[in-house]
């Protein structure tokens, strides 16, 4: 384990914890982190901060220090675009406004979801309920495990792939702003703006290059590009990007507990990437333990 001024590496900085989509507490992410050698980690729950006190409390506990952050859903044209915010404040009446926006749109969608698949299944609102967390964002990963608890798939991987996938009908879109408006606002409440897995295969593929370049005259300060779910083609393309506009280029893991196979510190970000976020975030401050 490293450290590099007041914080110590390695870095996950893209972990999710049942305030959102994950299946374990704040603070159970954080000692996941622990178990898995990470020096510096960040929760960065959906359109949400709500886990950032418990994470901060657990980390400093284990002698590790806690990057505040979030991860805000955004959409361009048909792709679903998630750009992390990190050292954001989350105060800013503009930010905290369009997130309320978001996650109340979130809920709505939910509620469809769940009334259009209940018409074919044994599902009820309150299955889904009895699944999300307090304070949670709920999400389709909450219907997904209604599902499994009710016995009607075997886990999340086959839900998403049959009951939930869009070709079945019974998919909902949600409100989500524009990229740009999303950078905006991030970087006018203090935070540093990277966009989650942006090369992606699929209908979730990569943004046009001219489109980053614009996200970038804009104040996105880099890519997560140490993500197993980006493209090999796709992480080259933006390594060329990162360079020629110098930009902070991270790798974390997107863990969710048992909700994904992604486990903490399968990619981590350099620590000269880490004080880099630290150094231009000045919307909230690392707690270091």
């Amino acid at each position: 384990m490293t450290t590099v001024g007041r914080f110590r590496g390695p870095s996950d900085l893209h972990l999710h914890s049942a305030r959102s989509d994950g299946t374990e507490s704040p603070a159970d992410v954080m000692r996941a982190a622990h178990a898995a050698g990470i020096g510096t980690a960040s929760l960065t729950d959906h359109d949400t901060s709500v886990g950032w006190g418990e994470a901060a409390a657990a980390s400093s506990a284990l002698g590790m220090t806690f990057l505040p952050g979030m991860e805000m859903s955004a959409r361009h044209a048909w792709r679903s675009v998630h750009i992390l915010a990190y050292l954001f404040d989350p105060a800013d009446a503009a930010l905290a406004a369009e997130l309320d926006r978001i996650r109340d749109d979130r809920l709505g969608r939910a509620e469809r979801i769940v009334g259009h698949l209940a018409r074919d299944y044994d599902l009820s609102w309150a299955d889904v309920v009895a699944q999300t967390g307090d304070g949670a964002t709920v999400g389709r990963p909450h219907i997904a495990d209604a599902l499994v608890a009710r016995g009607i798939v075997a886990d999340r991987a086959a839900a998403f792939d049959g009951v939930l996938h869009p070709r079945e009908g019974y998919y909902e879109p949600h409100y989500a702003p524009d990229p740009f408006t999303a950078v905006d606002l991030i970087v006018a409440a203090g935070g540093v703006p990277v966009i989650a897995h942006p090369a992606t295969a699929g209908r979730e593929r990569m943004m046009p290059v001219p489109v980053l370049e614009e996200l970038i005259a804009r104040g996105l300060a880099g890519f997560e590009i140490g993500h197993r779910e980006n493209t090999e083609a796709g992480k080259a393309q933006l390594r060329r990007l990162a360079e020629r506009h110098d930009l902070i280029v991270t790798g974390s893991s997107d863990y969710h507990g048992a909700g994904k196979p992604n486990r903490p510190g399968e990619n981590t970000t350099s620590d000269a990437m880490v004080a880099r976020i630290i150094a231009r975030g000045h919307g909230s401050a690392p707690v270091f333990a």
